[in-house]
């Protein structure tokens, strides 16, 4: 077990994401984003790529995913070249997670 210190830098996030990975883990096995988007800012492409998957989270605010409005606590999930943008629908900061992972299709034992 390994206590990752993220809680100063996500609290002085402004915008945009902060991937805790790697740099914090030294495991290239799993990855979570900690995302925020303030209502003036552009939708944001959520994208896993070929060999990963991920899991989107609402945390704060209100969203609007393709046609979907989403709000705190609902999620959806995404595969590999699958792609959606995140839109703040809200009149505040919307804040997310998005935790990620290697794909069934491409985890080997």
């Amino acid at each position: 077990m390994k206590i990752l210190n993220t809680k100063e830098i996500i609290s002085n996030l402004k915008s945009e994401e902060y991937v805790i990975g790697y740099e914090l883990t030294g495991s290239h096995a799993c990855y979570m984003i900690y995302g925020k988007i303030n209502p003036q800012d552009k939708p944001r492409l959520v994208k896993p790529g070929k060999g990963h998957e991920e899991i989107v989270l609402i945390i704060k605010g209100k969203a609007k995913i393709g046609e979907v409005i989403m709000e705190e606590g609902d999620s959806l999930h995404i595969v590999e070249d699958e792609h959606c943008y995140i839109e703040n629908i809200s009149n505040t900061e919307l804040i997310y997670i998005i935790a990620g992972g290697h794909s069934e299709s491409s985890h080997k034992h």
